[in-house]
């Protein structure tokens, strides 16, 4: 199958440090070459893959200085796939809805992976326009925020099988790592290792939107002697971080889409303690690879709890669930069925 895959600019495929969309995009790009199909992946000139490469820019946006207009770049991006849109036997992009108005008009089937929150009172006008976009959900929790589109399934991510390595022994502390946001709730994080009396690593990226909520609430909790803060760390360093940790902190407070560091932590055979939000009891069986909580009592009490967990058990639900083999056979099966939809509908034109 010709199939071309288009990532967001703002990172590079696979990113240098944080990007979960742009993580995904490389896993799902490099195991459809190992399959045998044809991909195109349209990503910054500083992407490395073994699929043909096609670059608006030469190197991811938010490392480059010198960027100060990003959709500019982003707008000859979707240019650039228009015109070879006839060489694919499907689109699949993975940036939000900034092409819809175009590729509306496209005669090529394709399909959208929503990767972000739709629960955003500004977007809604924008999708009800087009709902009739084939879309693809990460998790059966982020469609319940708009039932009404055009869904076709929901793939939940995978990673490779031998990117992370099973840690059977539990390490001596807990982990943190993501973004520093008021919806991810790093201060809980801080909060549940200070009454466990465990220390806790935080691997954490400060996008410029959230500096002020690091400065004025994080900051000042990092003089706890429980606390060590690293900052983002590269992927290189994320199988050493995570194995080595006694649990993940998910402490999250928003309706998350899916949540990537939770599979990448059960890869390492890491149990992840986490709060029911969105995507959670999705990807976690509660008191088999993790827990799930509901206030900061209960999330103390599962550090505890989480000794009699089997961190052979939480690797073995990953490569059950969560591999990129998985995701890509997925999205074959997905691939198929919108291109016999688009195809009787493009002949009656």
């Amino acid at each position: 199958m010709r199939i071309a895959q288009v990532s967001p600019l703002y990172e590079s495929v696979p990113p240098k440090y944080y990007g979960g969309t742009e993580r995904i995009v490389s896993y799902l790009t490099e195991e459809l070459v190992r399959q045998g199909h044809e991909v195109t992946l349209f990503a910054s000139a500083d992407s490395v893959t073994r699929a043909h490469l096609i670059s608006p820019c030469k190197r991811s946006l938010r490392l480059d200085k010198d960027c100060i207009d990003p959709i500019a770049h982003h707008i000859l991006l979707l240019e650039q796939v228009f015109q070879m849109a006839d060489e694919f036997d499907i689109i699949h992009f993975h940036i939000d809805y900034i092409h819809f108005p175009l590729f509306r008009r496209c005669h090529t089937p394709h399909l959208t992976t929503l990767h972000g929150r739709l629960d955003i009172r500004d977007i809604a006008p924008l999708y009800q326009e087009f709902r009739e976009i084939p879309v693809v959900s990460i998790s059966n929790a982020q469609q319940r925020q708009m039932p009404w589109l055009n869904w076709m399934g929901t793939v939940y991510h995978g990673l490779p099988k031998d990117l992370y390595r099973l840690h059977e022994v539990p390490g001596k502390y807990l982990a943190f790592l993501g973004r520093i946001s008021p919806e991810k709730r790093p201060d809980r994080a801080i909060k549940i290792a200070e009454r466990a009396g465990m220390e806790l690593k935080m691997a954490a990226k400060i996008d410029k939107a959230d500096k002020e909520y690091f400065e004025t609430v994080i900051r000042p909790m990092l003089n706890s002697p429980f606390v060590e803060f690293i900052g983002e760390i590269r992927e290189g360093e994320k199988d050493e971080f995570l194995g080595n940790a006694y649990a993940l902190l998910f402490p999250i407070d928003w309706p998350e889409p899916f949540g990537l560091v939770v599979i990448e932590a059960m890869a390492c055979g890491t149990p992840v303690i986490a709060w029911r939000c969105g995507s959670v009891p999705e990807v976690i069986r509660d008191g088999i690879n993790g827990f799930i909580v509901d206030s900061l009592d209960e999330a103390v009490k599962a550090v505890e709890r989480t000794r009699y967990l089997k961190r052979r058990v939480c690797r073995k639900i990953f490569e059950q669930r969560f591999t990129a083999t998985r995701m890509a056979k997925d999205y074959l099966c997905l691939y198929e069925e919108t291109i016999l939809r688009e195809r009787p509908l493009l002949k009656a034109v």
